[in-house]
């Protein structure tokens, strides 16, 4: 091929880009000249046959030739672009927006809310205080006796000789009695912190709900029990039941433990109440008198005269009571944030 039929395809490509009627028609040229088994990567091949005399130049002619083809194409597919029609249709502005769901409220947190919401009609307030506590609110003040079990560095979390991350909210109806004279009746939901193992049961940092009711007028375990059985009614529907225990706490006397009837199989005995009918939520009972003595040295006077001032307390753990009102077998789920699991509680 001599340099003059070269340039004669030169010009009859340009003639073809510029009558192309459509992008179509502009890919056919594109594909015809330089495509895989096009017209210029075959000239490419057989410049080996071009006399050496002229090769140079025949070689910068067809590096010219690709060239100005491909700002061509380029320009002719921008202009059939702008040429083209739109289709999407202009943004209507009156439309309504769409509606994207609300998340759902996490089980732990539904159960504070709707507990805080009971004892409210019972005319009780939330009262809240620090995670990190001292010696004396989380033990001393709650009669604990130095050689507790639960004061061992294998059950707590010590951060000093101390301070601790608390095992209980207890510590914060202390806070409140040495802050406030009787009356006080406070429920006190919060995080609480424990050397647990971590399985289907237990977990090192869990909620709790206590609960505090001091009166210079007669408090007795009769006000206690209609308390928690309306709670219990109100939580776990009109149905459940509620029996007390003996028990032993350091901090109240007499104690009891408190049951609900199991709301699975309605007391007649299932797996989940381990046949017994009954599943056991709380501790309770009336304030040891010691518990005021303590909260009197602390105060500096006699607000808390144990002869004067009477009361009970009670307390439970949060995910054991969402556990047993949503049917949950593992309190792990509660923390692995598993959308799957947490929307089937909405």
């Amino acid at each position: 091929m001599t340099l003059a039929e070269l340039d004669a395809l030169h010009e009859r490509s340009a003639g073809e880009v510029a009558a192309a009627a459509d992008a179509a028609a502009l890919e056919q040229v594109r594909v015809r000249y330089l495509g895989r088994n096009g017209l210029i990567p075959a000239i490419v091949k057989q410049m080996k046959d071009v006399p050496p005399a002229e090769r140079p130049e025949f070689g910068k002619r067809v590096q010219a030739w690709r060239t100005a083809l491909e700002t061509a194409l380029a320009e002719q597919q921008q202009a059939f672009a702008a040429a083209a029609p739109v289709d999407t249709p202009a943004f209507d502005h009156t439309l309504p927006g769409r509606w994207q769901s609300l998340g759902k409220m996490h089980p732990v947190s539904r159960v504070i809310e709707e507990t805080a919401a009971i004892f409210a009609r019972l005319g009780f307030t939330v009262a809240d205080g620090p995670d990190i506590e001292t010696r004396f609110n989380n033990f001393t003040a709650l009669n604990t006796p130095a050689h507790h079990p639960s004061m061992d560095a294998s059950d707590t979390f010590w951060l000093t000789d101390d301070l601790l991350l608390r095992t209980q909210t207890s510590p914060v109806q202390i806070r409140m009695m040495t802050q406030h004279r009787p009356p006080v009746r406070i429920i006190t939901p919060g995080r609480t912190y424990r050397r647990d193992t971590t399985d289907a049961t237990h977990s090192a940092n869990f909620h709790q709900v206590e609960g505090l009711y001091v009166d210079t007028k007669p408090v007795s375990l009769a006000d206690l029990k209609s308390t928690l059985a309306h709670f219990a009614k109100a939580m776990m529907g009109p149905d459940a039941g509620v029996r007390f225990r003996p028990h032993f706490f350091p901090f109240t006397e007499p104690s009891v433990e408190v049951d609900f009837s199991c709301h699975v199989c309605g007391g007649k005995g299932c797996r989940v109440c381990k046949m017994s009918g009954w599943i056991e939520i709380a501790g309770a009972g009336i304030v040891d008198p010691r518990v005021y003595e303590h909260v009197n040295r602390a105060r500096g006077d006699d607000a808390y005269d144990p002869s004067k001032v009477n009361g009970f307390a009670f307390g439970f753990g949060v995910e054991r009571v969402a556990m047993i009102k949503y049917g949950i077998p593992d309190i792990r789920w509660l923390y692995e944030s598993d959308i799957r699991f947490l929307s089937q509680l909405a």
